[in-house]
């Protein structure tokens, strides 16, 4: 039993990505892991993802990203709020991540953003994690 899923879906594409595999699965698949895969999309950390399989929690497959010269885009992804302790920020308490250069994802009220989007909607949440 995975205690952590999320630390589970990052050290699963850290490791795809020093491999340089060009994607990597990612199961069991829930609404908050698809969030975040939403994000990083979004916010260029990969090409992309599908989800494979629906029965018995699903699967996603992640579509890494490399630049020309074959580095990943994503330098490194860091669990911030864990299971055993948990790490709420404020509006005004919302970190820089390596300043300006990555982001941070949060679970707010308003539902998953970056720290961009939190800052400009005027809200904090919980920090989940980092991305740069």
């Amino acid at each position: 039993m995975i205690t952590d899923p999320i630390a589970d879906m990052l050290t699963r594409i850290r490791n795809g990505i020093r491999a340089h595999h060009e994607k990597v699965a990612i199961k069991p698949i829930s609404k908050l892991k698809i969030a975040i895969l939403d994000i990083m999309k979004r916010e260029g950390f990969i090409a992309g993802y599908e989800i494979t399989s629906r029965d018995r929690g699903g699967e996603a497959v992640v579509y890494l990203k490399y630049t020309e010269d074959g580095r990943s885009v994503i330098t490194d992804l860091q669990r911030v709020s864990k299971p055993s302790r948990r790490v709420y920020v404020g509006k005004k308490e919302i970190p820089w991540v390596k300043n300006g250069l990555g982001i941070a994802i949060l679970s707010t009220s308003q539902g998953l953003m970056t720290d961009r989007e939190a800052r400009r909607k005027g809200v904090g949440g919980e920090l989940l994690l980092y991305i740069w």
